[in-house]
């Protein structure tokens, strides 16, 4: 299990640093500061994608919740917790506790060198700060009411995984900031979210369906955030409201229109005149 760790958190440096070298250039870390802070647009992109998005992390959730009811899946949790007693019974090792926060910040840290994101500063903090809080109340008060037992038996908390939660968070943060600059940097998000989840799986921490969980909690409550943040952003600013109204009018039909004139003069009959005309 080391060595398989091991090649996953290599593949992860790799790719990063594959991504990375992109941008050759030299960069002003004052002047990127300033760009990104002080000029926030009038409006925010919306989430890529649609409503059906939410289906995948909602299915995660419904898996890890149906161990409280459904046998097979309570099983399954047993079967890989003996497996793992049997393969490694002294691993103990905790890099997950830093590995949860790393896409966030790689997004923070390669805007810096100019490897821009969707949103500013300001707007994808804010977005960042609503996931968190939807994360949180949701993970924190199911551990209350669930009252799972760990598998390692040191408190009733284990349902759902907050780490893997932060982690799988922190990955789609970094998937819709970055992920249409490349696929590469989706990859390394979820990369280390995976790493996150098996690890705690390892550390006897969680059962596995609490980290199936877990991540679902941490997608949906990104992209939920990345849903409603720029209905609330938008309403604050005059252009974003008229944006907003908008939205479904036919491109066409939101051109400006246009209007020209024309002032000639004449002359027929001995009588001097100006001939004047106008297209609306």
């Amino acid at each position: 299990m080391k060595n398989a760790i091991y090649i996953i958190f290599c593949l992860i440096c790799f790719t990063a640093q594959a991504q990375v070298s992109d941008t050759t250039k030299k960069v002003n870390i004052v002047d990127t500061l300033k760009k990104d802070l002080f000029t926030a647009p009038d409006t925010v992109k919306h989430l890529r994608s649609k409503a059906w998005a939410l289906v995948p992390p909602s299915v995660l959730i419904a898996y890890g919740a149906s161990n409280f009811f459904f046998h097979p899946v309570r099983r399954l949790d047993v079967s890989i917790y003996n497996d793992i007693n049997e393969d490694a019974p002294n691993f103990r090792h905790h890099p997950e506790d830093y590995f949860q926060y790393t896409p966030v910040a790689l997004v923070y840290g390669l805007n810096l060198v100019g490897i821009h994101g969707k949103n500013t500063f300001i707007d994808r903090t804010i977005i960042f700060v609503m996931a968190e809080g939807m994360m949180s109340l949701t993970t924190f008060g199911l551990k209350k009411v669930t009252h799972r037992l760990r598998p390692d038996g040191s408190n009733y908390y284990s349902f759902p995984s907050g780490h893997s939660a932060n982690a799988f968070l922190g990955a789609e943060f970094m998937a819709q900031e970055l992920g249409d600059r490349s696929i590469g940097y989706s990859a390394v998000g979820y990369g280390f979210a995976t790493a996150t989840g098996i690890l705690r799986i390892y550390n006897r921490d969680h059962w596995f369906s609490d980290v199936v969980a877990g991540a679902g909690f941490g997608i949906l409550s990104a992209k939920a955030a990345y849903m409603l943040y720029p209905y609330i952003r938008n309403r604050l600013f005059k252009a974003g409201r008229k944006k907003e109204n908008n939205r479904d009018v036919p491109a066409e039909l939101k051109k400006e229109p246009k209007s020209s004139s024309i002032v000639l003069p004449t002359y027929q009959d001995g009588i001097l005149g100006l001939h004047f005309a106008m297209q609306f």
